[in-house]
């Protein structure tokens, strides 16, 4: 049986993994790895306390030693490492946590894979990154895996720091190793501080919807399932040492999303669209707002049988239904903590 420690797991994209391979990996016994901060939520996987395949560890991964521990007790195969602060707008405000885990917590489980290892023979270790890492587009063109990095957030920058040492430890040590770049993930156990599930829940409790800047700025949205397959296929049928592109071909301006989850609230409480989106409001722009990201995910699906299969509008009102009949997740992460910080990045841009 294969072993696999997924960093991260009880997050968004982790747990998502974590339930995907779960399901369709039944050699896999999975090993996860979370600090449990704010973002993280073990009631993510709840329901696979029991299961004789799945273990939990709470675990800092910036702290070497327990790493090391982590490593020597559990032996992985394969290591996923999603485990990042991810929310730009926080790495604004304070990016020693940046630092903190995505740099050092990476270096951390790259020394503990390469003095665990040895011969490294069938092992992998698949390092989970952003398409921020590469900057800023203009109108057109796409990110490739042959685009320049130039990060411009604390949060970017502290994940580009990351994909580097990545790279340095298969270059150097021969650390077999595996990089993918993903586009904006949508889908269910999102944290409600990012764009989807804070517009889908003001949406449909009659707050109002800010918006930063003009609305313009783009992305690729990208459906997390959608996402964990591109991350299984890269896994077992990527080139070791290589770097891959994972988009949803789907570019979508801020605004645009904005308002196709008001029509998708409306349609799912019987409402009328316009009294939801009249509530659209526009807040000060965050600095150093990338205007546009998009991926070319061809080299990824020219070598693995990996294409995104979920339809933005089909994945948008899936997504939309499950924060509205989830009301005890959403209660259970709606700490103090979290109102506070809503309060500090929309509150006082609405009124600056």
């Amino acid at each position: 049986m294969k072993r696999v420690l997924v960093t991260g797991g009880c997050g968004f994209i982790g747990s998502n993994f974590i339930r995907l391979i779960h399901d369709e990996r039944p050699d896999w016994q999975i090993i996860n790895a979370d600090v449990l901060t704010y973002a993280a939520n073990p009631y993510n996987l709840s329901d696979l306390q029991d299961s004789d395949r799945y273990h939990f560890e709470q675990v800092d991964i910036a702290d070497g030693a327990a790493v090391k521990t982590l490593f020597e007790n559990h032996q992985p195969d394969w290591v996923f490492h999603f485990a990042a602060e991810s929310h730009v707008d926080r790495s604004i405000h304070g990016p020693e946590a940046f630092i903190r885990t995505n740099v050092m917590g990476t270096f951390a489980l790259l020394e503990a894979a390469r003095h665990t290892w040895g011969d490294f023979q069938d092992k992998l270790f698949l390092h989970v990154s952003t398409d921020e890492v590469y900057g800023s587009l203009g109108d057109t063109g796409l990110f490739t895996e042959e685009t320049s990095y130039d990060p411009s957030s604390p949060y970017s920058a502290s994940k580009a720091s990351s994909d580097h040492l990545v790279r340095a430890y298969h270059r150097t040590y021969g650390l077999p190793m595996k990089l993918t770049n993903c586009s904006n993930n949508y889908g269910p156990y999102q944290f409600p501080e990012k764009l989807l599930p804070v517009m889908i829940l003001n949406a449909a409790e009659g707050k109002d919807l800010p918006v930063y800047g003009d609305g313009k700025n783009v992305r690729d949205w990208l459906q997390v399932t959608d996402h964990c397959r591109a991350i299984v296929a890269v896994a077992e049928q990527g080139r070791m040492g290589e770097t891959y592109n994972v988009g949803g071909n789907c570019e979508r301006s801020n605004l645009q999303v904005v308002e196709a989850i008001c029509r998708g609230v409306a349609a799912y409480l019987k409402v009328d669209a316009e009294t939801i989106l009249n509530r659209i409001i526009f807040v000060k722009d965050r600095p150093g707002h990338d205007f546009r990201y998009a991926i070319d995910s061809s080299k990824l699906q020219g070598e693995t049988d990996w294409a995104p299969s979920v339809q933005f509008e089909e994945g948008l009102q899936d997504t939309i239904a499950w924060y509205l009949e989830n009301a005890d997740w959403i209660e259970q992460v709606r700490s103090g903590a979290y109102r506070q910080w809503m309060e500090l990045n929309y509150t006082e841009r609405q009124e600056a």
